[in-house]
C-alpha cells in the first residue's frame, strides 16, 4: 500500500475503516487537470455541508452549518476539519452509527474551482477567494477566517457580488434536495435505495420523424383550452431509445449523437425499451444568454441538459395522434422517477392565463413562451396549435457576407445577412454587435468566400466594400425592429444555428390572434366559417345551438358513448364519423371500450353542454349515441325503431307507420314517444328498465319488426336489402345491438338548412309536414315548452316475460 500522506493522519486517526464505507485515501484527481471542488450533505449529529476544495493531492474542508447561502449579506459559518483524501469526492452513503461523523452523506454539489491569488497564502492570511463552477455552486465566493481564541479554526463563506448571486439566504438548500450525482433523497440514501440502474434495451429505436412547429404570433391565446411553457433557448433535439443506446437529432434530422454523447448516460433509467422524446438541449450553466451559454458548452465541452416536453412513441406505441394533455401525462409518468435537477428534465407549463404567463415570462427574461391547444395531435410540420410568442424580436438569418473592419484583430466589421423569400435570398441588413472573441474565430473558419453576392438585392454602398461567402450559415439575431425597407434596426448576433438549414430560414411575421369566441367556457375558432352555407349557418352559430339545448340533451344522452359526424371544414368538405378518443378536447370524457375483437378502445362520452361545445369547436355536426350509459354498458335502457321510406314514399306514409308501430307497442304494454329525425323518417323510442340485457332487446326489437312485416308486407320490411324496400318502410331494429347508433334528440343534422332531431308528442306529429320540420332556428322558442322525452323517460318498462309471450302471441296470429 502506498505511503499515506502526513496531511491525512488526522482523518486515518479519527476512522476505522473495518466499520466504514468511506475511502481510506489514494489518488483521485479530475482527469482534466482541474482542481475540483465537492459538497457534501451530511446528517450526522448535527446536519451541515462539508465544502471542499482539492489542494495539492487532498481536498481542505470545511464544516459550513447551515449550508452555502447565494446572499452576498448572508455570511454562514465554515468550521474547518481535517483535510479528507481525493477520492472521498466521489462518496455518498452512510457512516455507521457510533463512528466519527455517523450519519447520512450525500454528493450535493460537484465542480471545478478557479482560486484568485496564491491558495497558500490566503490560507495563511486567513482570506481565500474564488469562482466555482459546479452544479448549484456558481460564480465567485470567498472563505474569511474569523479572529477568536476557539480551538476550532472558524471561517465564513460568502458569496461575491456578481450576476449568480441572489437575495434569497436559502435558494441553493431549498431548491436541491436531491443527490447531483444519484438523484437520491437523503432518505433514499439512509435506506440504501441504490441509484435505477441503466435499462437494457431490446427494441429497435424509433426513425426520426419531422418535428411540430410552432407559429408566430403576437399575442399569447387566453382560456383553458391551452398550456404554457417557457420558451427554451437551445437546440431543439429528438432523443431515440432503443437497442444500442441513445441517439440524438436535429429538428431537420442531422444525427449529432457524438456532440451530445455525454447526454446519453441520463437516460438509461428510463422504463421503457424504446421511445422517441421531443425536447431541447440547454447548457446546464447559463452565464449570460441561454444560447450564447449553449454555445460554449458545445465547444468546450461543458455540461449539458434535455429538457423534454413531448412523448411521441413508447414501446412502438405510437402516440401523435392523441392530445397534447394525453402525451405530457404518458412523458410526466416515463419520469417520474427522475431527479428533478438532473441532466434529463421535464418541461414545466400552466393551464390557461396565456397574457398573465406571457407578461411573467418577459419580466423575468425569457425569450417568450410556446402556447399549446390541450387537444391537439402532434403534426410533424408549422401548425397553429403551437404558437410562439416573443418577449422581443429574434429571428435566424442566413450569413451572406460581411463589411470588413479597419481595426487590428478583427476579421469583419459586421455580417451581412439575408432570409429566403420567393425562391430568391433577400438582403435583411448588417449585424455589428454581440459578438465575442471565441465567435469571430469561428466565425472566421466557418465562413467559405465566393465572388459574386448571393443577395439579389444589396444597396450598392454596403456591395461596394462587400466580402461575398456562401450562404450556408445559420445566425441567431436580436434585433428592435424591421424598418421600411424590411431591413433589421440594431441586431445582435446571439450565435450559430447549426441545427438549422439555410435553404429553409424564412422570415417570421406574427400573427394577430385568430377571431375567437367562448361560449360556455370553450373557445370556438374561425367562428364565422359557414358549415351550412345555404342556411347561413356558422361555426359559432352550431356551438351556439349546442350551449342552448345542452342542458336538454344532457337528460337524455348524458353518459352515453358516442358516434360523431364531424364537418370540420363545412358541408361542402370532407365529413367523416368518429367514434373513438383521438384528438377530442378534454370537455369530452372518454371511456374505455373492450370491442368485439377482445382489443379496448377509447370511446367518447358527453357529461354536460360543455362536452357538446367542445366538439362542435372540432366540426361536429351531429351526435349518435347508444342505447346503454357508461355505467351498464352491458344493460340498455333505450329501444329505438327508425322508420326509414324508401325514396319513393311520401311524409303521410312515415307518419301512419310511426301511429301504427306505436298502437302496436300500446297493445304490448308499452308506452313509446316519437322524434322526427331531420332527415325522412321518424324515430319511434321507448325507456326501458336495465333488466334485460342486449340479446333480449335486439330479439324482442328484431322480432317486432319481423311480425309488423308479415302482417303488412306491402307496407313494411325489416330487411336493409335495398331491393326489398322498393315502396316500403323499413322498420331498422339494427340500432338495438351493442356498439350500434341513433340519433341523438336535439341533434343538427348535416343537411340542408340545418335541420334538427326534435322529440315531439303525438298529438304534434299528426300536424307536421315533415321530418324536417324543425331548424336551428326554431330551437329558441321549442326551449321553452316541456319535452316530451324527458317526460316519458321517467317511465321505465321493462320487457317483462309477460310483454315476451304477448309479442310471441301475436307473432302467432292469422
Amino acid at each position: 500500500m502506498a505511503e499515506t500522506p502526513d496531511k491525512l493522519s488526522d482523518y486515518i486517526r479519527k476512522r476505522d475503516f473495518s466499520r466504514t464505507s468511506e475511502p481510506r485515501g489514494g489518488d483521485a484527481g479530475r482527469a482534466d487537470g482541474k482542481p475540483g471542488f465537492v459538497v457534501q450533505k451530511h446528517d450526522a449529529s448535527r446536519l451541515h455541508y462539508d465544502f471542499r476544495l482539492e489542494w495539492q493531492g487532498v481536498l481542505l474542508s470545511w464544516a459550513v452549518t447551515r449550508g452555502p447561502s447565494p446572499d452576498p449579506r448572508e455570511k454562514r459559518l465554515a468550521v474547518r476539519t481535517e483535510d479528507h483524501p481525493l477520492d472521498y469526492a466521489g462518496f455518498e452513503g452512510t457512516i455507521p452509527k457510533g463512528e466519527y461523523g455517523g450519519g447520512t452523506v450525500m454528493l450535493w454539489d460537484t465542480g471545478t474551482w478557479t482560486p484568485e491569488g496564491d491558495v497558500d497564502a490566503g490560507l495563511e492570511a486567513g482570506k481565500l477567494k474564488f469562482t466555482l463552477e459546479g452544479e448549484r455552486m456558481q460564480g465567485g465566493w470567498a472563505l474569511v477566517r474569523m479572529r477568536g481564541k476557539e480551538n476550532r479554526e472558524n471561517w465564513l463563506l460568502i458569496k461575491e457580488r456578481d450576476d449568480l448571486a441572489e437575495d434569497d439566504p436559502d435558494a441553493l438548500t431549498h431548491d436541491f434536495t436531491t443527490s447531483v450525482t444519484t438523484g437520491r433523497s437523503m432518505e433514499d440514501i439512509a435506506d440504501g435505495v441504490e441509484r435505477p440502474a441503466a435499462r437494457k434495451r431490446t427494441a429497435k429505436a424509433p426513425k426520426f420523424r419531422d418535428v411540430q412547429l410552432a407559429t408566430l404570433y403576437k399575442a399569447a391565446p387566453e382560456g383553458d383550452d391551452w398550456l404554457h411553457e417557457i420558451k427554451l433557448d437551445g437546440y431543439r433535439t429528438l432523443a431515440a431509445l432503443g437497442k444500442g443506446g441513445t441517439r440524438f437529432f436535429t429538428r431537420s434530422g442531422k444525427d449529432w449523437t457524438d456532440r451530445y454523447g455525454a447526454l446519453a448516460e441520463a437516460f438509461g433509467p428510463l422504463p421503457c425499451d424504446s421511445a422517441l422524446i421531443d425536447g431541447e438541449v440547454m447548457a446546464a450553466r447559463i452565464e449570460g444568454s441561454a444560447f450564447s451559454s449553449l454555445q460554449q458548452a458545445l465547444s468546450e465541452g461543458g455540461p449539458l441538459v434535455f429538457i423534454a416536453f413531448d412523448l411521441l412513441s413508447r414501446d412502438g406505441t405510437d402516440l401523435t395522434g392523441r392530445p397534447q394533455d394525453e402525451r405530457r401525462e404518458a412523458l410526466a409518468e416515463l419520469f417520474s422517477g427522475l431527479p428533478k435537477h438532473g441532466a434529463l428534465r421535464m418541461s414545466e407549463h400552466v393551464v390557461g392565463h396565456g397574457p398573465e404567463v406571457f407578461r411573467q415570462a418577459c419580466e423575468g427574461g425569457a425569450e417568450g413562451i410556446v402556447s399549446k391547444r390541450r387537444d391537439a395531435p402532434y403534426c410533424g410540420s408549422r401548425t397553429k396549435a403551437w404558437r410562439k410568442i416573443k418577449c422581443s424580436r429574434r429571428q435566424e438569418f442566413v450569413i451572406g457576407g460581411y463589411s470588413p473592419s479597419d481595426k487590428p484583430g478583427r476579421p469583419f466589421a459586421s455580417l451581412l445577412i439575408g432570409s429566403n423569400q420567393d425562391g430568391r435570398l433577400r438582403y435583411r441588413g448588417r449585424v455589428g454587435t454581440g459578438f465575442a472573441e471565441r465567435d469571430f474565430e469561428r466565425l472566421e473558419q466557418a465562413m467559405k468566400p465566393r465572388k459574386t453576392p448571393p443577395f439579389d438585392d444589396v444597396p450598392s454602398e454596403v456591395a461596394r466594400a462587400a466580402k461575398w461567402v456562401t450562404p450556408a450559415l445559420v445566425a441567431e439575431v436580436e434585433f428592435t425592429e424591421f424598418t421600411g425597407d424590411g431591413l433589421v434596426r440594431h441586431g445582435s448576433y446571439l450565435g450559430l444555428r447549426e441545427d438549422k438549414v439555410a435553404d429553409e430560414v424564412q422570415l417570421e411575421t406574427g400573427k394577430e390572434s385568430d377571431v375567437e369566441t367562448i361560449v360556455l367556457n370553450q373557445t370556438i375558432t374561425s367562428p364565422d366559417r359557414q358549415v351550412f352555407p345555404e342556411a347561413g349557418c356558422s361555426k359559432l352559430d352550431i356551438a351556439r345551438h349546442y350551449a342552448r339545448v345542452g342542458k336538454r340533451m344532457m337528460a337524455l344522452m348524458s353518459h352515453r358513448p358516442l358516434s360523431l359526424y364531424r364537418c370540420p371544414g363545412g358541408l361542402e368538405d370532407a365529413c367523416f364519423f368518429q367514434k373513438h378518443g383521438g384528438s377530442m378536447p378534454p370537455a369530452v370524457a372518454r371511456i374505455e371500450i373492450e370491442e368485439s375483437d377482445g382489443k379496448a378502445e377509447d370511446y367518447l362520452y358527453a357529461t354536460r353542454p360543455e362536452s357538446l361545445v367542445a366538439a362542435a369547436q372540432m366540426g361536429t355536426v351531429e351526435f349518435h349515441v347508444w342505447g346503454a350509459r357508461t355505467d351498464r354498458l352491458d344493460r340498455p335502457d333505450r329501444l329505438v325503431f327508425d322508420l326509414d321510406p324508401d325514396e319513393g314514399l311520401g311524409w303521410d306514409a312515415v307518419r301512419d307507420a310511426a301511429f301504427e308501430v306505436r298502437d302496436r307497442l300500446h297493445r304490448l304494454g308499452l308506452a313509446s314517444g316519437a322524434i322526427v329525425t331531420g332527415g325522412k323518417g321518424v324515430h319511434v323510442w321507448l325507456p326501458l328498465r336495465r333488466s334485460r340485457g342486449w340479446d333480449t332487446v335486439k330479439l324482442f326489437a328484431k322480432t317486432f319488426a319481423h311480425v309488423m312485416a308479415e302482417k303488412a308486407p306491402d307496407r313494411y320490411t325489416a330487411t336493409m336489402s335495398k331491393s326489398k324496400r322498393k315502396g316500403r318502410i323499413f322498420i331498422d331494429w339494427l340500432r338495438n345491438e351493442r356498439g350500434a347508433t341513433a340519433i341523438a334528440p336535439y341533434s343538427l343534422r348535416a343537411r340542408q338548412g340545418a335541420p334538427v332531431a326534435v322529440p315531439v308528442t303525438w298529438d304534434e306529429l299528426a300536424e307536421l309536414k315533415s321530418a324536417k320540420a324543425f331548424s336551428l332556428g326554431d330551437m329558441a322558442r321549442r326551449m321553452d315548452r316541456p319535452c316530451p322525452a324527458v317526460a316519458l323517460q321517467d317511465d321505465l318498462q321493462s320487457l317483462s316475460d309477460g310483454v315476451i309471450d304477448k309479442l310471441n302471441a301475436w307473432a302467432e296470429e292469422d
